[in-house]
């Protein structure tokens, strides 16, 4: 049963060229519209919007501004190149093999792109009220908080908050503003504590004002948030991880075996 357009109209609120945006988007993630493939054409779209020029534009600008397409006056609108990324967490937990870069780097570079991170602070925190949670500590209780940005091709991807229990994290390499090789989950099997389970609370929330900087966004979109619990021997958590990547931009990808 096809709804009348007024009816549409009366259930979404949003500006028109918003929802023309949401429609496109929607093509360019699903990979209908693929890397590198051109947009309709104005005249296209705005017959298939019922929509003028100028609303047809503000939706294009849209999705110029949250760097899904590229496009100039008098040339066609094409999606960009390495836009949707697909995210493997499971390939991301193992500890780096010995002199190799932190997970996360060395997967990137696997689909040609440049990824680096930059630590943002490191510092004795009171985490929020998840990690607390997970942690079993106080109202007021403290963590070792390691803050980074992670980049690809010079732009940010994703903000890493990575929080461990003080007894573990005092006296080691944790407590040092710098990179650890291999990354934390190598330097925690070192210290004695090895990753046995790893436990993802993924959401969908509006960015918060420090997010929305961090990660240079342009509107309201909503940002993924995982909440990443590492578990060791005795089931004891020795890691809890908030990171928040661009909705618009990731999909995660999880392979299990059913029961």
């Amino acid at each position: 049963m096809t709804v009348p357009k007024a009816e549409q109209d009366a259930s979404d609120r949003r500006s028109l060229h918003e929802r023309i945006a949401a429609d496109l988007r929607d093509d360019i993630m699903s990979g209908e519209l693929p890397p590198g493939a051109n947009l309709p054409s104005t005249a296209q779209l705005t017959a298939r919007f019922d929509a003028s020029n100028a609303t047809v534009q503000k939706a294009l600008q849209l999705l110029k501004d949250e760097r899904l397409v590229v496009g100039r006056a008098g040339a066609a609108v094409t999606v960009r190149e390495h836009r949707m990324r697909t995210v493997r967490p499971a390939a991301l937990m193992a500890p780096a093999d010995p002199g190799e870069p932190y997970r996360w780097l060395s997967e990137a570079t696997k689909h040609g792109t440049h990824a680096r991170s930059e630590i943002v602070d490191v510092a004795e925190s009171r985490p929020p009220a998840d990690v607390r949670l997970a942690f079993g500590l106080p109202e007021n209780g403290t963590a070792l908080l390691r803050s980074q940005i992670l980049l690809i091709d010079d732009e940010p991807a994703e903000l890493v908050k990575s929080y461990y229990p003080l007894d573990i994290a005092r006296g080691t390499a944790l407590m040092d503003r710098r990179r650890i090789k291999g990354g934390t989950p190598a330097l925690l099997a070192e210290l004695g504590y090895p990753a046995r389970l790893c436990v993802d609370q993924v959401s969908a929330r509006i960015p918060t004002q420090e997010q929305y900087r961090a990660l240079q966004l342009t509107s309201s979109m909503p940002v993924l948030r995982t909440l990443r619990v590492v578990h060791s021997d005795q089931e004891r958590p020795i890691e809890a991880t908030v990171m928040v990547k661009a909705g618009h931009l990731y999909e995660l990808e999880y392979e299990f075996v059913p029961e």
